[in-house]
């Protein structure tokens, strides 16, 4: 069998991670796959139920605070220890293939040439327009170490390939799920909204506050459920959003697996500021739940605005609270936009298309796949 290591930045179960655990399985009948984690957690039991090894390897993850003068010091020093590690974790594994996931590990893609692996693959899940652009082609630079690119949509592609990503090794693979158990949209709405995502800025989470309010204030019975944490660092945005929610919001947690609240769901919100693919709005799709999102990046390839969901200008509370109540105020309608959802959803982000494709690009086109 071929060996494969993955190098992947998080051990927690929020987008690009548990797209991880489905490329593990898409891989596990045709490779030995150890996964590198730089600490434990949830991740790693549904890594080994999906077929693979896991080693704790703690590497430094590409954070804003890294892109200062003091955090590029810090960064430069942390490395000159890790990098001999990454580099000799290789060389004992022989890989055949190096799968980076995500651009915020690529130290990585540097240890895999170093390190004579024959195949590095980066796996992009990233399309930041907001940096500078000598940032960005900073952070385009080491994909030019990668054999061979993938980008989670056509946006993703666009953006590292206008800042220097080579084009012609970069492949544009929709992320695939597999959906929840066979379901029917809600025969009259309760009014219950819901986000699922990291508490974030770039989420959104303030803007379906403000919409929620809003709502209230037109005299409609709403429940706002917010699924999700902060990052490390991002205790303030919590602290704000707590204090802008009123009684209609709920801040639930993080949600493994979505689908149970999913069900519970009148409407699903993905008002993301910034989303390179958006893989809440697929799985509110499945769940034959109407979808409003932002019209940024990826969600605009997902959603069809009025024909599987209905998208909005990003940051804009009034635009989504309008939108919201377009579908409460016609219900019958929501429903069959619900359902346009999921048929689009099941053929264009099916779990085996992804599977099929993962495996040909991550084990090259000479693989027996």
């Amino acid at each position: 069998m071929v060996r494969v290591v993955m190098a992947h930045p998080s051990p927690d179960l929020y987008g690009s991670d548990r797209m991880l655990v489905e490329s593990v399985r898409a891989l596990s009948e045709l490779a030995e796959i150890t996964v590198a984690l730089p600490a434990e957690g949830p991740l790693c039991t549904l890594i080994k139920k999906a077929g693979a090894e896991v080693e704790i390897l703690p590497v430094p993850v590409l954070r804003k605070a890294y892109l200062k003068p003091v955090g590029l010091l810090r960064l430069a020093a942390e490395l000159a220890t890790t990098l001999p590690r990454m580099v000799s974790h290789l060389r004992k594994n022989r890989p055949a293939v190096l799968y980076v996931n995500t651009v915020t590990i690529p130290w990585w893609l540097l240890a895999g040439r170093l390190a004579r692996v024959p195949r590095v693959v980066c796996h992009v899940h990233e399309a930041e327009e907001s940096v500078p652009g000598p940032i960005r082609r900073a952070l385009a630079l080491p994909l030019r170490l990668a054999h061979s690119i993938i980008a989670i949509s056509h946006s993703v592609r666009d953006r590292i390939t206008a800042d220097g990503a080579p084009d012609g090794k970069t492949t544009v693979i929709h992320n695939g799920v597999a959906g929840p158990p066979p379901t029917d949209p809600r025969p009259e709405h309760e009014g219950h909204l819901v986000l699922v995502g990291r508490l974030s800025p770039r989420k959104g989470n303030d803007v379906a506050v403000e919409a929620a309010k809003l709502l209230v204030s037109r005299g409609h019975t709403i429940k706002l459920t917010l699924a999700g944490t902060i990052f490390p660092g991002y205790e303030w945005y919590e602290a704000e959003l707590r204090a802008k929610a009123g009684p209609e919001v709920i801040f639930a947690g993080f949600a493994d697996p979505v689908w149970p609240l999913l069900a519970t769901a009148d409407v699903v919100l993905v008002p993301s500021r910034v989303e390179p693919f958006g893989l809440v709005a697929v799985e509110g799709m499945l769940s034959r739940r109407p979808v409003v999102a932002s019209a940024v990046q990826g969600l605009a390839e997902i959603v069809h605005d009025e024909k599987t969901g209905l998208l909005v200008p990003p940051g804009d509370p009034v635009a989504l609270a309008d939108a919201v109540e377009i579908l409460l105020n016609d219900w019958t309608a929501a429903k069959a936009l619900a359902n346009r959802g999921f048929d689009d959803a099941v053929s264009r982000f099916g779990l085996q298309r992804y599977t099929e494709a993962m495996k040909r690009e991550i084990l090259g086109p000479d693989a027996d796949v």
